[in-house]
């Protein structure tokens, strides 16, 4: 009896969705619907850079798992949600987003070079402290980069998506402290 109700508690646990979090100030709700789509919070994490923190993450997903190269392969809708925690210059975070998207795009690079050029100049020239940046891709539509207070595109192909998320989730990541927080690894 003991051991049936220890096993159907840990698989309640298991199977229990992620609940709203807070990082560094942040709130980011358990759930998000994106194109008709509950999705789930994955994960949050801190971008650290030196002593500064530079933004929080969270990922939200149709099906929440630890396993990154499920996340990347998986055709389903996903978004990341990111807030400035400090001001940032269009250079610093097109750069960043740049050399990660490079380290993960590999060979694909020059077919994803204009698109990505595409991407970065929908970033503003500058990201102050508390806004957000939420990169969401919907299947057969592509991602949509949205700034608040700035434009929104809309950058075609599951191969820019998955280039684009690996920056975070990818075998070579920009953070690996943030990787593991959006995988629900650390809390």
């Amino acid at each position: 009896m003991k051991k049936t109700l220890t096993a159907v508690l840990l698989s309640l646990t298991l199977a229990a969705p992620v609940m709203a979090k807070d990082i560094a100030g942040v709130k980011y709700p358990e759930t998000a619907t994106v194109a008709g789509k509950e999705l789930k919070l994955n994960g949050v994490g801190l971008r650290k850079k030196a002593i500064f923190k530079v933004y929080t993450l969270g990922l939200y997903v149709e099906n929440p798992t630890q396993d990154a190269t499920a996340l990347l392969n998986a055709d389903e809708v996903k978004r990341v949600r990111m807030f400035m925690k400090r001001d940032l210059k269009k250079e610093q975070i097109t750069e960043a987003i740049e050399n990660g998207f490079k380290k993960s795009a590999g060979a694909n690079m020059p077919k994803l070079q204009a698109r990505l050029d595409a991407f970065k100049a929908a970033i503003p020239a500058e990201v102050k402290e508390g806004q957000e940046l939420n990169l969401t891709y919907v299947p057969g539509k592509g991602t949509t980069v949205q700034v608040t207070g700035g434009q929104s595109i809309d950058v075609e192909g599951k191969d820019f998506a998955d280039a684009l998320f690996s920056v975070w989730l990818g075998k070579d990541p920009v953070d690996s402290g943030l990787k593991d927080g959006i995988l629900g690894k650390e809390d």
